[in-house]
């Protein structure tokens, strides 16, 4: 069994096509896509498109916590980026948002979730500290988040962050990382930032061996630079810094 994990596309389609070139490059044709399809200042309208056609090729999806917000929220409440892509997407791309589970089994034997099972806005393997400082959480707090989960393996993204945990009952937590935004800034729970220190597209194969689940994150160059001047064309040069050198300014 193999198949591909994809996560935070954020409305890159230049990513998102050359991370599915690659995917088919090794023959690969299952994947999941565990949400945050859409919201950034680049491309939300042409990213909808491809990924409603993928939909129809068995492509399984849930619902990441900017998928929630560009459905919950009224659009002159939304944050900047979220509200770019609001005014991109087409009623059928919101009919499709509306659609996706929050969290799902796949082949019986994988959890998919965007966060975390019971929070769409949680880092399930990570943890900030009151300083800004992001690291890997207590074995403890992860097994917990996972309490209920009868599945040897969990797929989450969320954090931008490509890693893989063993729980301590031998259950393997994956995030493959983001396809479209390699670093950002929050102010939640406490200001931060996320910085893979790259430009390149990330994901992860998975695969079943017979000593159980086995993850290979794999980066994907792409013309990162177009989609970093138009993200400064659309005013937001902090993503414009975060395309072109995988670092926040």
């Amino acid at each position: 069994m193999r198949f591909a994990a994809i996560a935070d596309i954020h409305g890159n389609c230049a990513a998102l096509r050359a991370v599915l070139d690659d995917i088919a490059s090794l023959g690969i044709r299952e994947i999941v896509n565990l949400g945050d399809c859409f919201s950034g200042p680049l491309e939300a309208d042409r990213t909808g498109d491809l990924l409603l056609l993928l939909d129809m090729h068995a492509v399984r999806t849930v619902r990441g916590n900017h998928d929630r917000y560009l459905i919950e929220t009224p659009a002159g409440a939304l944050a900047p980026s979220d509200a770019h892509a609001h005014a991109q997407l087409s009623q059928r791309h919101f009919d499709w948002l509306r659609k996706l589970p929050l969290n799902m089994v796949y082949r019986d034997e994988v959890f998919l979730c965007h966060a975390t099972p019971r929070d769409d806005n949680v880092y399930w393997l990570e943890e900030v500290s009151s300083d800004g400082h992001v690291f890997l959480k207590p074995l403890s707090d992860i097994d917990a988040l996972a309490e209920g989960i009868d599945q040897p393996l969990i797929l989450c993204g969320h954090s931008h962050v490509p890693r893989a945990v063993q729980l301590s009952d031998g259950r393997l937590v994956v995030n493959p990382g983001s396809v479209g935004c390699p670093a950002y800034d929050d102010d939640k729970p406490f200001v931060h930032k996320v910085e893979t220190g790259h430009c390149m597209a990330s994901y992860a194969v998975m695969e079943k061996a017979a000593s159980g689940w086995v993850p290979q994150f794999r980066n994907v160059p792409y013309d990162h630079m177009a989609m970093s001047r138009l993200a400064a064309k659309n005013g937001r040069l902090d993503w414009a810094t975060a395309l072109a050198t995988g670092r926040v300014g």
